[in-house]
């Protein structure tokens, strides 16, 4: 009997509709964007706070070009593990070893208060953990499906919730850690759960079958799960659908280079600039919001964890257990923070906080996204990545009103935090439109022997939006004492929006070159 997914005949019992191994993935993803983003969430914040403070007291400017200089490497390595995979290791292998060099490097960013070699060591360990374990994963989700329709779409679209709701989880408890206890603590925290997730993976991966073995010498496979005939197009229609790859890549630079302002100087914008001191009833109200986005998530979240173990636990009871574990130590750590908060007659917001706000976002608005893909309307992949686009410039249009009001020069302001809200906002109903769809385009687009690769190629553009992006919010201190803030956020309002006008320009020679691709 021929199965419906790849993998194993156990990856054939489905968990919301989905093989069970997109859920293994799941949460393997979710523990890796705990790390990344929680440690991203305290990163520029613990440069520039004050040395009595534990910081190290950089200016703004050399924080944000260090942030932009990680960022973009941590997106530059996946090209090199994309292709460590493919020819050595194989894509489980290299997702392995990613992980453990990952924990390796928060364990060091832990011992930040010796001495900043371990920093800088730590920094280093997980830029090459990442490009060994971010294309690979994403490699994989790609096979668990023999067909590359709605259903493959669908897939992503739900493992992009899996890394939204680490990156939500990392950023609220790691960074409220971290601003509230200790720097090095909150360096730590994230790099026990990407332990977990090494560990559940590993005793995991048999549910995947063939899927993401070593490869095996002289021996070619079809990977993506593509049928002969597919295998067997002209070479002229993957060179079409390769140009068509980097036209999204370049495109996508554009996005990430405004979006990813979220971790430098939106964040300078929310810690300066932003009234984040409640007393009162606006106390009591965050302290009830903050309370069910924790909770509300955590609950959905863990739902989800009965229904694999449901699936798995027969075969894989030691995976489920290493699962199991961590979600008992995350509630622990949940109950506490918001025990502590509620003893407290005031509440300043964390300035992390306001990053948690495009993770949850994405939790509450993918399932939406995902069923009007495939039930209501499914416009093409460069509609979607115009529409993404001009959502983004929208989100920063708010940002540059809000600032309006603030004098030139100002260092400190206490502006609404509304604006940052419709802000993150905006920004993520954009990245719903490119970022899941991107990635299966690129699984869908790539001609079978290089699945990888490509992975990796898709990589550096965001690597070169990263560094871009980190370089140019280090000007915010400048472009505000001579034009104004309000200014410094126009320039990523009406750039995007240029960007989506051109995409959608383009749209009519890039379906024709995806040749039946949808």
């Amino acid at each position: 009997m021929e199965l419906k997914y790849g993998g194993s005949e156990i990856n054939q019992r489905t968990v919301l509709g989905h093989p069970s191994g997109l859920f293994v993935l799941f949460f393997t993803e979710m523990w890796e964007r705990f790390s990344y983003y929680g440690m991203r969430a305290l990163l520029v914040l613990f440069l520039t706070s004050a040395i009595l403070d534990g910081g190290w007291d950089w200016s703004n400017e050399e924080a944000l070009k260090l942030y932009g200089i990680y960022t973009g490497l941590v997106y530059l390595t996946p090209i090199l593990g994309g292709l460590v995979a493919d020819k050595f290791l194989g894509y489980r292998n290299s997702v392995a070893l990613g992980a453990l060099i990952m924990t390796l490097g928060h364990a060091s960013m832990a011992l930040e208060g010796l001495t900043g070699f371990f920093f800088y060591l730590g920094l280093g360990l997980l830029i090459v953990g990442n490009g060994l374990f971010k294309p690979n994963i994403s490699s994989i989700v790609g096979q668990l499906y023999k067909t590359q329709g709605k259903e493959k779409d669908a897939g992503y679209t739900v493992f992009y919730m899996g890394i939204n709701a680490g990156a939500f989880l990392g950023i609220l408890l790691c960074g409220y850690i971290g601003e509230t206890v200790g720097w090095h603590y909150g360096f730590g925290l994230a790099g026990i759960f990407m332990f977990f997730g090494m560990l559940q993976f590993w005793f995991a991966q048999g549910i995947f079958g063939d899927i993401g073995l070593k490869p095996k010498k002289g021996k070619v496979e079809l990977k993506g799960n593509v049928t002969k005939e597919e295998a067997e197009h002209p070479e002229e229609v993957y060179r079409d659908r390769g140009i068509v790859i980097a036209v999204f890549a370049f495109f996508t630079v554009f996005f990430w280079w405004a979006f990813e302002q979220a971790g430098g100087s939106m964040t300078v914008f929310a810690n300066n600039y932003t009234d984040r001191v409640l007393v009162g009833d606006g106390a009591m109200t965050f302290k009830i919001v903050n309370s069910l986005i924790a909770v509300v998530p955590m609950l959905i979240i863990t739902w989800v964890l009965a229904m694999l173990f449901k699936q798995t636990f027969g075969k894989y009871a030691l995976s489920n257990v290493f699962l199991g574990i961590s979600f008992v130590i995350i509630w622990g750590i949940v109950i506490w923070m918001l025990q502590r908060q509620f003893g407290e007659d005031t509440a300043e917001v964390p300035a992390s906080w306001f990053s948690v706000l495009n993770s949850l976002f994405i939790i509450l608005f993918a399932p939406v996204f995902s069923r009007v893909w495939q039930k209501v309307w499914d416009p093409s992949g460069p509609v979607k990545f115009a529409l993404g686009l001009l959502l983004l410039g929208l989100g920063f249009a708010f940002l540059a009103y809000g600032a309006s009001n603030i004098p030139q020069g100002a260092q400190t302001a206490a502006v609404s935090m509304i604006w940052l809200i419709l802000a993150y906002l905006f920004h993520t109903l954009g990245e719903l439109c490119i970022s899941p769809v991107g990635l299966s385009y690129v699984s869908k687009l790539a001609a079978p022997k290089i699945v990888g690769l490509m992975f990796g190629l898709w990589f550096i553009a965001n690597a070169v939006a990263n560094l871009l992006g980190g370089i140019t919010g280090s000007y915010i201190d400048q472009i505000s004492s001579e034009y104004g803030l309000s200014t410094f956020f126009l320039i990523f309002t009406l750039i995007p929006i240029g960007a989506a006008v051109v995409m959608l320009g383009l749209s009519p020679m890039l379906k024709k070159k995806m040749h039946g691709i949808r």
